[in-house]
């Protein structure tokens, strides 16, 4: 049999009780009537067909069409904004392998939470596999899925974070070896730029959490908040961290240089000592290859060994100076 073609619009529905504590799965003709019954109700949309993922949306008349054209045609970017009926914030999901991010929209009702994606986002099927265990025993309000969706985000950011420390501590390695200079100086420009691009993705969603754990809103409990404020403290490490790992990598390179110029030194002081041994036997070369037909030395028997003579003590006479100098 031939595989099954993938459907233009995955839709996932998830119904919750809190009174219960009872969670079951609905249809798509079951999501209205649940929420009148009092069910708070999850609506996870992975697109992937945007004409038919427009239609269903429209269909479900959950958010407004701005806000579905954008989730559906924007770049990825981080952002919160409060809505009549509910509130929206968009997250930037990324991967510690290929840096890629993808966009997560989600819309917070009193009665329901809609996720929407283009692309499989590890921080929500990282949520989908905890939220049971706080759903159970600690949830009280339907706001605990935001905590676990950003809870699950801080830890993508950590696990990228680590990995970016990694690869600097093997550049950094690598620095204290010898290495062709370009290869050295294109990675390290390399990892700067990720750490840097990096630094720009967390920003914008430790500012949106920020507002989200200290702005009221009917659409979240003072417990999430509370709970939203610890996972600001964790995107705030994570911060921290990148500027440690680019102030590690700069000091590497400093130190790469520093040695690269030490090097540099040693071999420039030995030059300079050739050229001042050369200098002085230049300059006997230059007067007795004169082309004067008088020259005092030129008929004379010794001449030849005492100009050897004479350049064997200056030479030696340089290389004792040098020695003392602490050139050689």
């Amino acid at each position: 049999m031939s595989p099954q073609p993938p459907k233009p619009v995955e839709v996932r529905v998830l119904g919750f009780d809190f009174e219960k504590r009872e969670e079951r799965e609905l249809g798509l003709s079951e999501i209205f009537a649940a929420m009148e019954h009092g069910t708070f109700v999850w609506v996870d949309v992975e697109v992937r067909d945007q004409e038919a993922a427009r239609a269903l949306l429209c269909e479900l008349s959950l958010i407004s069409l701005d806000l579905i054209d954008e989730a559906l045609t924007r770049h990825p970017e981080t952002k919160l904004a409060r809505y009549d009926g509910y509130l929206h914030f968009a997250v930037r999901d990324c991967s510690a392998e290929t840096f890629d991010s993808a966009r997560l929209d989600c819309a917070l009702g009193a009665r329901f939470l809609l996720s929407i994606h283009r692309s499989p986002i590890r921080c929500l099927e990282a949520a989908r596999k905890v939220y049971r265990h706080d759903f159970q025993r600690f949830a009280r309000s339907p706001s605990f899925l935001v905590y676990e969706l950003w809870d699950q985000l801080a830890e993508q950011y950590s696990r990228v974070q680590e990995s970016f420390e990694d690869r600097v501590e093997v550049v950094q390695r690598e620095l204290m070896q010898d290495v062709d200079d370009d290869e050295v100086f294109a990675r390290v420009s390399t990892l700067s730029a990720d750490l840097l691009n990096f630094r720009k993705l967390v920003l914008p969603a430790r500012a949106a959490l920020s507002d989200l754990s200290t702005r009221r809103s009917p659409y979240l409990s003072e417990t999430t908040q509370r709970l939203l404020g610890n996972v600001v403290g964790s995107v705030e490490r994570v911060l921290q961290d990148v500027l440690v790992d680019r102030d590690i990598l700069a000091e590497a390179l400093n130190s790469y240089m520093s040695l690269v110029s030490h090097r540099t030194n040693r071999v420039m002081k030995r030059l300079t000592v050739v050229n001042i041994v050369f200098l002085p036997l230049t300059f006997l070369c230059g007067v007795y290859g004169m082309n004067f037909e008088y020259l005092p030395e030129l008929r004379w028997q010794y001449g030849y060994p005492m100009f050897w003579l004479t350049v064997a003590a200056i030479v030696l006479a340089i290389a004792w100076v040098s020695k003392r100098a602490r050139l050689l």
